[in-house]
């Protein structure tokens, strides 16, 4: 692992990107790291985009700041490719994972992806329908971020989602969410 991965994930509100970036920084701690998870709001409100970070180090981190050049992108709502620059300030060597039915290849032209940047899908939203019920692709995308940033397991992230959820919900939405988070991980695509 580098020292440090910066993860810039793109959302609209009340589809739990901010759950997603924070479930995945608790996994990363949990498996050791350091970890920052914070979100970037506009106007508050369900529809609204947004923002969330990640930051994980085998280091104490003592910066606060927006990540600029983030090594992974995460866009949970693929209708932000057409009004936002998902893009922006990320490296040669970012990863790009989009939630999109669409093959990568196609979402790489979209993109204009550099041949040094790698890029994934998975129909997210789809595997939420299915195994929660609800179109809420954040659990999938949890799954998919551990397979792709090699930063933690899925054992791990499967834990720290059973901690998450449990607190809140009922068993048939924790085992939805676990199912959903295994069927991100084992259906990410690379083009």
């Amino acid at each position: 692992m580098a020292e440090m991965v910066e993860i810039r994930w793109h959302g609209r509100g009340g589809q739990g990107t901010v759950t997603a970036a924070k479930v995945f920084a608790d996994a990363c701690l949990s498996g050791g790291r350091h970890v920052q998870a914070f979100p970037e709001y506009g106007p508050e409100r369900s529809g609204a985009p947004l923002r969330a970070y990640n930051r994980v180090s085998s280091k104490e981190l003592r910066m606060h700041c927006p990540v600029l050049r983030p090594g992974i992108v995460a866009v949970v709502d693929a209708t932000l490719l057409d009004s936002i620059n998902v893009m922006e300030g990320a490296p040669d060597d970012a990863v790009i994972v989009v939630n999109s039915a669409k093959d990568p290849k196609e979402i790489r032209e979209k993109l204009k992806a550099k041949p040094t940047q790698k890029v994934f899908t998975i129909d997210a939203t789809r595997i939420a329908l299915e195994c929660i019920g609800r179109p809420l692709p954040n659990s999938p995308m949890v799954g998919v971020l551990a397979k792709v940033s090699g930063l933690i397991s899925l054992d791990q992230i499967l834990e720290d989602v059973k901690k998450s959820f449990g607190k809140k919900f009922s068993q048939k939405i924790i085992d939805g969410n676990l199912e959903a988070a295994r069927k991100g991980y084992g259906e990410v695509r690379e083009g």
